[in-house]
């Protein structure tokens, strides 16, 4: 029994999942390039994170490029039977640490190819499919042709569920006809609210939600209400933020990511955290102060 289980658990691909994962983003260098200023420490969380109760570990291999996935591999291999890893194709990472689209049939193959080796898999949970044609959040354009592929590679065996990130609603529409879609990966929180409607709609069909940037796009006066309603109930802002988003909608799962063992142990605590309806209802007018 883990304290996690506290968070409740939801349907990802084929298993259930504890709705407070962890992301390994951070595990990189600066900006999300490079090795990690220390490994051995991107190691002992990796390695906490499973033993607090994490079966949900998002990544990607244009994280570092390669880096968060070989980290993962060394602390975590050989896996346990429940961890559900999620990875994502789409990008490729410049020499400049640029983030550069990557949606030709050749590059998506070797993208699904270089997380397997990496993460030394033979078939990969979830690859959700990252659209690209605005880097800095979702922008409208087809999808059919990348997620065709990705669909062909599920067919060879080599990817178990597709998912998919940085997308709009009819994006998502335009996926669910040409293939299941397990989860959506976009950027929400308690200011950021643009998915209200499709995490409903989502939720309905049983299919995760999981937002990206949980403390992302804050303005001072929103991270006030914030700091003040987490001091009312004795948690850090990171975590009343993240026991908000947790109540939201039960297909909410959470990955938020951290490389220091302290953070990491405090995002995990958000899942014991009960939040009292007046601090649910200062929290909810967060994003009606949204800046004009």
């Amino acid at each position: 029994m883990s304290t996690l289980d506290e968070s409740g658990a939801f349907p990802l691909g084929a298993q259930r999942v504890r709705r407070l994962g962890y992301g390994a983003m951070q595990l990189a260098g600066p900006g999300v390039f490079g090795p990690p200023k220390d490994r051995d420490a991107a190691l002992a969380v990796l390695r906490e994170a499973v033993a607090a109760g994490v079966n949900h570990i998002d990544t990607s291999d244009f994280y570092g490029p390669h880096v968060t996935n070989q980290l993962i591999r060394e602390a975590l291999a050989p896996y346990p039977d429940d961890l559900v890893i999620v990875t994502k194709v789409g990008a490729v990472r410049g020499e400049d640490a640029s983030w550069n689209p990557a949606f030709t049939p050749d590059m998506l193959t070797r993208a699904v190819h270089d997380n397997l080796r990496n993460l030394g898999r033979d078939v990969l949970d979830v690859v959700n499919l990252r659209a690209m044609f605005d880097v800095h959040g979702p922008a409208e354009g087809s999808i059919e042709a990348p997620l065709t592929v990705l669909a062909g590679l599920q067919r060879q065996g080599l990817i178990r569920h597709i998912g998919l990130s940085n997308v709009t609603a009819r994006q998502v529409a335009e996926g669910r006809r040409i293939c299941e879609i397990a989860c959506v990966q976009n950027h929400y929180n308690l200011a950021h609210r643009a998915d209200d409607a499709l995490i409903d709609d989502l939720a309905r069909d049983r299919i995760a939600y999981v937002p990206f940037f949980p403390l992302g796009g804050f303005s001072p006066l929103q991270s006030s209400i914030l700091s003040d309603a987490a001091k009312q109930i004795g948690a850090t802002p990171m975590q009343a933020a993240l026991a908000w988003l947790l109540r939201r909608s039960p297909n909410i799962l959470l990955i938020p990511g951290t490389s220091s063992l302290v953070h990491l142990r405090e995002n995990l605590a958000a899942a014991t955290l009960r939040l009292p309806d007046d601090v649910i209802g200062a929290l909810n007018g967060i994003a009606a102060n949204e800046p004009a």
